[in-house]
């Protein structure tokens, strides 16, 4: 037997469910408040370099902005100024040996500690990242007393030192983050073919990480260039970095030729990072 369902006569059908067109959204989709902190955070970092770079053109002897005159004598100031030159080839010596030291350091030290686990990996690190959430104050002190003992205080060898310190964390972070998809099955097969550590090494892990190492020591190269504090620590009449100059020209001098020195610090910073970001996007598209 089927059973059957009868309607009543007088029931009416149910209503059909109105037809409603909804906007499709992306799943992860940015709310637009979101998108007004980050334009507002923006527009914060970006508004000091939107004041320095118009002054740098003006041709007052003093600061000033608006510029009511456009120049480009600060700028020549600062290329034909022998104090200027020599602050900077400083700044670019010691920066570019600080990064390649801690570029060394902290990539052994994230490969060390990649596939260490327990207490003693856990101190090592922080110990290794402990620089990056100490005041700098602190550190320039303690490199101070440190480095009068080793009398470093005042040589490129102490700036490189010291720098090289505070950089090591950006390459640890880097690299380590670069290694999180690395495959140790690699390693084995090539030692199994009979290569070295050295080779497998550059063959092998150094092209797979390659672009975090790269991202790190730009970071350290970034962060000795514009480091001052320890820098007016360990200052010397013959030797002193842009950044110590800098602050000599607003603090002592009132020499308006900061704004131009900061103008190229910027500019060449941020060409340095862009084209770091272009290359790495074209070998990832590759």
């Amino acid at each position: 037997m089927t059973a059957t369902v009868t309607r009543p006569a007088d029931a009416t059908p149910p209503a059909a469910a109105p037809a409603t067109r909804r906007r499709d959204r992306a799943i992860d989709a940015i709310p637009w408040w979101l998108k007004l902190i980050g334009t507002v955070v923006a527009l914060y970092l970006i508004l000091p370099t939107l004041i320095v770079i118009p002054m740098s053109f003006s041709s007052a002897s003093t600061f000033q902005f608006p510029p009511k005159d456009f120049s480009l004598r600060l700028y020549e100031n600062f290329f034909t100024n022998p104090v200027w030159l020599s602050a900077l080839r400083n700044s670019v010596v010691v920066a570019f040996l600080a990064a390649l030291l801690a570029t060394v350091v902290g990539t052994a030290a994230a490969l060390g500690l990649h596939n260490l686990r327990g207490r003693l990996a856990r101190f090592a690190r922080t110990m290794l990242m402990i620089s990056m959430v100490t005041p700098a104050v602190v550190i320039a002190v303690a490199v101070y007393i440190s480095f009068l003992e080793w009398q470093l205080v005042g040589t490129f060898a102490g700036y490189v030192l010291a720098h090289a310190a505070i950089g090591v964390p950006f390459v640890l972070v880097s690299v380590t983050g670069a290694l999180g998809g690395f495959d140790p099955k690699l390693l084995r097969a090539s030692a199994s073919l009979g290569a070295p550590p050295l080779r497998t090494f550059w063959f092998v892990t150094m092209p797979l990480i390659g672009r975090g190492i790269v991202t790190g020591a730009v970071f350290a190269f970034v962060t000795s260039f514009d480091e001052v504090v320890i820098a007016l620590f360990l200052r010397s009449p013959d030797v002193q970095t842009l950044p110590v100059q800098m602050y000599n020209s607003v603090t002592v001098e009132i020499d308006p030729t900061i704004a131009a020195s900061s103008s190229v610090v910027v500019t060449a910073v941020t060409a340095v990072c862009l084209l770091v970001q272009f290359v790495g996007g074209r070998r990832k598209s590759r």
